[in-house]
C-alpha cells in the first residue's frame, strides 16, 4: 500500500530519470502548490489540464530549458499539489489560486502554453494580471462557454452528476483509461502510467478530477465573463498548436480559436492525441521554438 505523503515533500514514487527535476514547494492561503523551474531565458508558463499534472510537460521541458525558463505547476489536487481544507476545486478557486502563484513568483514577461483547462485557467489569470503576458500558446482548449454544445452538455451533466463523480472517484476512468487512449502516436510505459496513477490512488485524491467535468457547464459565469472580458488578450501574438487526433477538441475548436485570437499562427500536429506535449513533444518543443525565431525575425 502506497504511504500518505506529507504535503510539500516529493514522494518515493516520482523517478528521478523520468522526471529529473527539483521539485519546488508554496503554500498559499493553505494549499500546498508544487512546481518546477527549470532553465533561464524568456518565461514559459505551462498549465496542464484535467486529470495530469507537471509530469505531462516533462519532455517538452527537458528539451526547451535550455533556451527559456520553463515553470510548471500542478493546480491542487493533482500531481504532488495539495488543497487547502476549504478549497473546492472549482474553476473559480484554481484560477485565482494561479494569480496568487504568479504574484508570489513576482514574475512578467510571461508565454502562457496552456493545455485542455489550462486555458481558461490560464487566459482568465492574464486578465487579472494583463502586464504579466506577452505571449500565448494554446493546445486543445477553449475560451468561451459550453453551454449548447450537445456533446459537452452531455459529458458534463452525466460525469458532473452525484453518480458520475463517484464513478470517477471510485474506479478512476480518467486515469486509467482515458490518459492512455489520449496518446495516438506512442504508448504509455507502465513507469509513465505510474507516475498519472499514483498522484490519484485514493479516491480522495480523486476528487478534484471529479469536480471539472461538470464544471464545463456549471461554470457558466466564469466562462462567460473570460469570453467578454478577453480584450486585449485577444491581441497577443498566439502560437494554436493543434493535435488533429483528438476526439474531444475538434477542428471548431481550433477555428474559434482562430478566430478569437487574429495575431496567431497554428501550427498542427498530424495524428497526435489529446495530450500533444507527450504524445509528440519533440513536435510540440519544435512548434515553440519555430514560432519564437519566426517572431524575433518580425
Amino acid at each position: 500500500m502506497t504511504q500518505q505523503q506529507a504535503p510539500g515533500t516529493r514522494p518515493a514514487w516520482v523517478d528521478d530519470e523520468l522526471f529529473p527535476f527539483e521539485s519546488r514547494f508554496v503554500e498559499l492561503d493553505g494549499n500546498v502548490v508544487h512546481y518546477v523551474d527549470e532553465g533561464s531565458g524568456p518565461i514559459l508558463l505551462m498549465l496542464h489540464g484535467n486529470p495530469v499534472w507537471s509530469f505531462v510537460y516533462r519532455e517538452v521541458i527537458a528539451s526547451l530549458r535550455d533556451r527559456f525558463r520553463c515553470i510548471a505547476m500542478d493546480f491542487p489536487g493533482f500531481g504532488l499539489s495539495t488543497g487547502a481544507p476549504d478549497y473546492r476545486y472549482l474553476a473559480q478557486d484554481h484560477t485565482e489560486l494561479l494569480v496568487s502563484f504568479l504574484d508570489h513568483l513576482g514574475l512578467s514577461r510571461l508565454t502562457l502554453v496552456a493545455h485542455n483547462w489550462g486555458g481558461p485557467f490560464g487566459l482568465y489569470a492574464a486578465q487579472q494580471r494583463p502586464e504579466m503576458f506577452e505571449r500565448l500558446v494554446l493546445s486543445n482548449t477553449w475560451a468561451w462557454p459550453l453551454n449548447g454544445d450537445p456533446s459537452s452538455e452531455l459529458f458534463s451533466r452525466g460525469m458532473g452528476n452525484p453518480v458520475g463523480r463517484a464513478l470517477v472517484k471510485r474506479l478512476d476512468l480518467l486515469g486509467k483509461y482515458f490518459i492512455p487512449a489520449a496518446h495516438k502516436r506512442r504508448k504509455l510505459s507502465e513507469a509513465e502510467m505510474a507516475h498519472y496513477r499514483e498522484p490519484m490512488r485514493t479516491s480522495a485524491r480523486r476528487h478534484a478530477a471529479a469536480v471539472l467535468p461538470g464544471e464545463l457547464v456549471g461554470a457558466r459565469a466564469f466562462f462567460t465573463d473570460l469570453a467578454e472580458q478577453l480584450g486585449a488578450r485577444k491581441d497577443l501574438p498566439t502560437l494554436i498548436l493543434w493535435s488533429d487526433s483528438d476526439p474531444i477538441f475538434t477542428d471548431k475548436y481550433r477555428e474559434r480559436l482562430e478566430a478569437t485570437f487574429p495575431h496567431h499562427t497554428t501550427t498542427v500536429l498530424h495524428g497526435v492525441g489529446h495530450f500533444g506535449q507527450s504524445d509528440a513533444p519533440a513536435e510540440f518543443s519544435n512548434a515553440i521554438e519555430a514560432w519564437w525565431a519566426d517572431l524575433a525575425a518580425g
